[in-house]
């Protein structure tokens, strides 16, 4: 069976135009469900959560250290530090916790 690029630009032009097109045509009113509402507000940041986790944790050589700084991480943004204090900190353990581990 021949692959034709053709056949997937299409496919994936259509998928892309339902996903964008048919919310606007279907959903026409206001949504009043403050279920839907708060569900449709952090589907965003759960699929930026589901795809960034691993990837920190990968992204180094030793998942472990990568772990690490993910939990350094988060407690800096507990203790309410600024994003690069954050970005800085997790940099410096993954540093520091390649070299040990």
């Amino acid at each position: 069976m021949r692959n034709n690029i053709y056949i997937y630009i299409i496919v994936m032009a259509l998928t892309v135009f339902a996903i964008r097109v048919l919310p606007l045509t279907i959903i026409r009113r206001p949504i009043r469900s403050r279920f839907i509402r708060d569900f449709l507000y952090y589907v965003p940041y759960v699929t930026l959560s589901v795809m960034t986790f691993p990837a920190i944790i990968d992204a180094t050589s030793k998942p472990l250290a990568g772990l690490i700084a993910l939990l350094i991480g988060i407690w800096g943004a507990y203790k309410e530090q600024g994003l690069f204090k954050v970005t800085l900190l997790c940099c410096i353990s993954v540093l520091i916790l390649e070299f040990i581990l």
